[in-house]
């Protein structure tokens, strides 16, 4: 081995430690903290189905287009960067919104379980308020027991129960939770089984979850083979601009092509939400 060889290993050697020590100093410095808080929106969006404020909003997109213009900087060049910050913003409402539909399906998912619970809180002897508190233990992790324990927090502290209760429907926004919240107000004004109503509720939601499951199933290759065929026109562009770099620019510069370029992009925009709509189960 050569001196030359020694040299260049024992430089990136320390330049990896170096890299370290700048990526310590980076998280324990303000920045980190005040780039975090700007992305905390973002966060809590997935991990409790919120939706950021206002002044949030403008700070996360203010991050998001400083981030996409710098990416879009690096990758190429000043033009590039400056179309990208344009769409900073609405990438990060994008992903608050994709984080919020993963709460709610999450969510969703998990009512059965939790009306599960409920009905062996009841049949146990407790209470409404109780069971609900009982529930939240029994429900598992996830956004279904997260929403119990924040019913039952509000029950603690004195609440009304069809307020809590509502409050907790409102927040699911989900026929599910709908069924299970009226079962207990109708329960707790006229009676009956509320025990043998919630786990009814239970099967009736397993049971809708299997058909979603075998839906989604079955078109499977449907769904994929339409996104391999919204993708083609994209890798062809980029097979096109390897094979003959500066042809997407040379296109761009005159008019006409570059109309039907804009006018492409907009078919396959319209396309990519027709097919994502098309796909949904539910």
């Amino acid at each position: 081995m050569t001196r030359s060889a020694l040299l260049a290993f024992g430089a990136g050697a320390t330049g990896v430690l170096g890299a370290w020590d700048a990526l310590a100093a980076v998280e324990r410095s303000r920045l980190a903290a005040r780039i975090a808080r700007m992305v905390e929106p973002l966060t809590r969006a997935g991990r409790e189905g919120r939706a950021p404020t206002a002044p949030e909003r403008r700070r996360l997109a203010l991050l998001a287009a400083a981030a996409a213009a710098a990416a879009g900087w690096l990758t190429g060049g000043l033009a590039l960067g400056a179309l990208a910050a344009v769409g900073g913003p609405v990438l990060a409402l994008v992903a608050v919104r994709a984080r919020q539909r993963r709460y709610a399906r999450e969510l969703r998912r998990g009512a059965a379980r939790a009306a599960r619970a409920l009905a062996d809180a009841v049949a146990a002897g407790h209470s409404i308020r109780g069971a609900v508190a009982v529930a939240a233990d029994g429900a598992g992790p996830g956004p279904a027991a997260r929403e119990l324990r924040a019913t039952s927090r509000a029950l603690t502290l004195g609440e009304p129960t069809p307020a809590a209760l509502e409050r907790l429907r409102r927040r699911a926004a989900d026929p599910a939770w709908d069924a299970i919240v009226a079962g207990i107000l109708l329960q707790r004004d006229a009676g009956g089984d509320l025990a043998g109503l919630l786990r009814d509720q239970a099967a009736a939601l397993d049971a809708a979850e299997r058909i979603e499951r075998d839906a989604r199933a079955a078109t499977a290759q449907a769904r994929f083979t339409a996104r391999i065929v919204l993708l083609l026109p994209v890798g062809a562009a980029l097979l096109a601009e390897l094979a003959n770099p500066g042809l997407l620019a040379g296109l761009l510069e005159h008019p006409v092509s570059a109309w039907l370029v804009a006018l492409a992009a907009v078919l396959q925009a319209t396309a990519v939400l027709a097919v994502a709509r098309l796909a949904r189960t539910r």
